[in-house]
C-alpha cells in the first residue's frame, strides 16, 4: 500500500523523486522520505506528513546525487512517525532500503539480528531488511562484483510475506538493485536513465517503455543499462513492454480533483473498454480468450472473487452470467475466499477483478484456485500487473490511469467488461436469445447515456448541500439495484466519513426500519421494471416514518411523486448499474467537498491494497 520511486541517471535525483512521490500521493500515506548516494555516502531525509513537508526539508540540504530511492508510507508496523518512515538503513550505513509490502516473520528475524549485535531504531518490519543484507554481506568471504547481489538474495530468501525493494549500497555507489515478490514494481527505461516505481503513472511522463519483474527476479540498474537475474542469480534476458497510456491522463486537466475528472471520463473509458470487442451485429470478440463451448458446458460453477468496489462490479457480473448463460455463479470477498476452503476443481472457472492488479487478497485467492485445478481469468486495468501474470487469461478494462483512491471509472468499466464477458460466453455456448441482442445494442448506447446522466449534476449538488451534515444515510435497492446501493454507500463512507448502510429494500421490515426516524436521509435506486412497484412500496414505508428521500430511477413512476428525484436514461436493467451509480458518485463527491475534505486522498485508505 506504500508507494516507491527510484531514479538512476545523469540528472539530480531529488526533484525526480519528489515528483514521483507527489504522483503517488493518491495511494494513501502518512509519511515520506528519500535516500541518495552522495560523495560522503548515503544520505537519508524523511519525515511524518505530506510530501510537501519533505520538499521543504530538502530545500535546506545540499543533495546532488544522481542515484536515489524514495517512499510514501502507509503505516502497518509502528505508528506514523519520522523514525518509522522509509528509507531505512543498516547499523553501518552501507545499505538503504525502501519497501512496499509486509514481512510476516519479522519478529523472528529481528530476534536473530538482535542476538548478532544489531540495534533497531524503529518499530517497522522493514528495518530488518538492510541489517539482514549487511549480515549476509559480512559473512560472504568472496569479494567479487556480485557480493552485494548475493547478500540481497540471501536476505530475501529469509523473508516471508510480500516485498518490492529498492536498495542502495555504498559498495555499489553507481548502481541500484531492485527485487519484488507479490508487490508491484516497474522499471521505466530510456537510453541513459532508469526510473523505478510501484505504479506506472508516477513515471509515465518520463518514458512509456517498461521492464516488468516477476517474483524473485533481481535487477541491477546503472545509468544506461539494466541486468536481470533469476532467483538462483543466473542472468536472464528481459524485454521491455510499451505502455500506451497518455501521461496527461494522470493530470487534473482543469478539474478540481482527480475523482471529479475520472467521473466525467466515464463515457470515454466505457468506449475504450467496449473497443472492438462488441459489434452492432451481435458478434463479440475478446482478445486472447479462447474458452470453447465444450469447456463452458463442462462448468458446474463460476466464482467471481474481488474486494470492495471490484466485488460490487462482480455482483453485477453474477446477475448477467446467470441470467444470460444459466451458469451458477457465486461472488466471494477475496479476503474470505481462501480461508473457507472453497469447493474448486477443474470444472470451476474463477474470475478475479482488481483495478490495480496488485490486490494481495485477490492474488492469494488466485494462486489457491490454480492449485486446485481451476482455470483463472483476471480482469484488471493495469497491463503487466501481478494478477495478470498469474492468471491463465487476462482481459483489460482500458479505463486509463485512475488516480483518486475512491474508484469510479474503473468500476463502471468493470461492470461493462463483465457484460461483454457474459455475451462472449453466450455466443460461445450458441445462445441466440433476444436478451443477448438487446443487451449488445444497449451497451453500445451507454457512452452517450452516461453523458446525459452527468447532466444531473446541479440537482445532485443541491441535495448534497442539504444533507452533508448528516450522521447516517441509508441506501435501498432490490435486485441489481441493491448491488448499486452497496457501491453508493461505500463511496459515501470512503470520502465523506458519513456512516452509511445499504439494504435490500425488501429486508427493511425485517429489522433495519427500526433505524428510520424523522428527517433521516434515504436514497433509493429503482431501475428494474419487474421490481419497481415493490421498491416504491418500501420507499413509502420510510417516508411515512419521516425520512427525506432521493429517488434515482429510469422508470415511469406513474402517479407516485417523490420530493427529490433524479431521472436517468432508460436501458437494459442488467447494465443499469453503469448509469445509476453516476449520481451516487457525484453525491459522495459533493458531500465531501461541502465538508472541506480531501476527496482524492481519504484518510486511512490506499489505492492499491498490497497487504492482507
Amino acid at each position: 500500500m506504500c508507494g516507491i520511486v527510484g531514479y538512476i541517471g545523469n540528472k539530480k535525483a531529488s526533484p525526480i523523486l519528489i515528483n514521483g512521490l507527489t504522483r503517488l500521493e493518491y495511494r494513501g500515506y502518512d509519511s515520506a522520505g528519500i535516500a541518495t548516494i552522495e560523495k560522503n555516502g548515503i544520505v537519508v531525509l524523511k519525515n511524518k506528513g505530506r510530501v510537501s513537508e519533505l520538499e521543504k526539508i530538502l530545500d535546506g540540504e545540499s543533495i546532488n546525487g544522481t542515484i536515489g530511492i524514495a517512499h510514501t508510507r502507509w503505516a502497518t508496523h509502528g505508528k506514523p512517525s519520522t523514525e518509522n518512515s522509509h528509507p531505512h538503513i543498516d547499523n553501518k550505513k552501507n545499505f538503504a532500503v525502501v519497501h512496499n509490502g509486509i514481512i510476516e516473520n519479522y519478529h523472528e528475524l529481528k530476534d536473530f539480528l538482535l542476538k548478532n549485535g544489531y540495534t533497531f531504531y524503529s518499530q517497522t518490519d522493514t528495518e530488518i531488511i538492510p541489517n539482514l543484507i549487511d549480515y549476509y554481506y559480512s559473512k560472504d568471504v568472496l569479494n567479487d562484483d556480485k557480493k552485494v547481489l548475493r547478500a540481497i538474495a540471501s536476505a530475501c530468501a529469509e523473508l516471508k510475506g510480500s516485498f518490492a525493494l529498492e536498495i542502495l549500497s555504498t559498495y555499489l555507489p553507481d548502481k541500484m538493485i531492485v527485487v519484488r515478490k507479490d508487490s508491484p514494481l516497474v522499471i521505466g527505461r530510456t537510453n541513459s536513465e532508469n526510473y523505478i516505481s510501484s505504479d506506472i503513472p508516477a513515471i509515465l511522463s518520463y518514458t512509456k517503455d517498461f521492464y516488468l519483474l516477476n517474483d524473485y527476479e533481481y535487477g541491477i540498474l546503472s545509468k544506461g543499462s539494466a541486468e536481470f537475474f533469476d532467483q538462483n542469480l543466473k542472468p536472464i534476458k528481459k524485454d521491455f513492454v510499451n505502455i500506451d497510456w497518455n501521461a496527461s491522463a494522470a493530470e487534473k486537466e482543469g478539474f478540481d480533483d482527480f475523482m471529479l475528472k475520472e467521473i466525467y471520463e466515464q463515457p470515454k473509458s466505457i468506449r475504450e473498454t467496449i473497443g472492438s470487442r462488441l459489434s452492432s451485429d451481435g458478434s463479440c470478440n475478446i482478445e486472447d480468450l479462447n474458452l470453447n463451448k465444450e469447456y463452458l458446458q463442462s462448468l458446474n460453477k463460476i466464482y467471481i472473487v474481488a474486494c470492495g468496489t471490484a466485488m460490487h462490479a462482480g455482483l453485477a457480473g453474477k446477475t448477467m452470467i446467470e441470467k444470460i448463460c444459466n451458469i451458477p455463479t457465486e461472488v466471494d470477498i477475496a479476503s474470505e475466499f481462501r480461508y473457507r476452503d472453497p469447493i474448486i476443481d477443474e470444472k470451476t472457472l474463477v474470475i478475479f477483478i482488481s483495478q490495480s492488479g496488485e490486490t494481495a487478497d485477490t492474488i492469494a485467492a488466485l494462486k489457491l484456485s490454480k492449485s486446485k485445478g481451476a482455470k483463472t481469468l483476471a480482469i484488471s486495468n493495469v497491463i503487466g500487473s501481478s494478477i495478470t501474470r498469474e492468471a491463465d487469461y487476462t482481459v483489460y478494462t482500458h479505463a486509463g490511469p485512475e488516480i483518486a483512491v475512491a474508484s469510479t471509472k474503473a468500476y463502471t468499466s468493470q461492470v461493462i467488461l463483465m457484460a461483454i464477458l457474459a455475451i462472449y460466453f453466450a455466443n460461445t455456448l450458441q445462445i441466440n436469445s433476444d436478451l443477448v441482442k438487446n443487451l449488445t445494442k444497449d451497451i453500445l448506447n451507454l457512452p452517450l447515456q452516461i453523458e446525459d446522466a452527468l447532466k444531473n449534476v446541479d440537482a445532485i449538488r443541491n441535495f448534497a448541500k442539504r444533507v452533508y451534515n448528516e450522521k447516517d444515510i441509508f441506501f435501498l435497492g432490490r435486485g441489481i439495484d441493491y448491488n448499486v446501493a452497496l457501491e453508493g454507500s461505500l463511496k459515501l463512507k470512503e470520502i465523506s466519513y458519513i456512516h452509511s448502510e445499504a439494504y435490500a429494500a425488501g429486508e427493511l421490515k425485517h429489522g433495519p426500519i427500526a433505524l428510520i426516524e424523522n428527517d433521516v436521509t434515504v436514497i433509493a435506486i429503482m431501475t428494474d421494471p419487474i421490481l419497481l412497484e415493490k421498491t416504491i412500496s418500501n420507499v413509502q414505508e420510510v417516508i411515512t416514518r419521516g425520512a427525506k428521500t432521493l429517488v434515482i430511477t429510469n422508470q415511469n413512476l406513474g402517479d407516485h411523486d417523490f420530493d427529490n428525484m433524479i431521472t436517468l436514461p432508460n436501458t437494459n436493467s442488467l447494465i443499469s448499474p453503469v448509469l445509476s451509480v453516476i449520481p451516487l458518485q457525484l453525491f459522495a463527491y459533493y458531500i465531501s467537498k461541502q465538508k472541506g475534505l480531501d476527496v482524492d486522498k481519504p484518510r486511512n485508505l490506499a489505492k492499491s491494497v498490497t497487504v492482507e
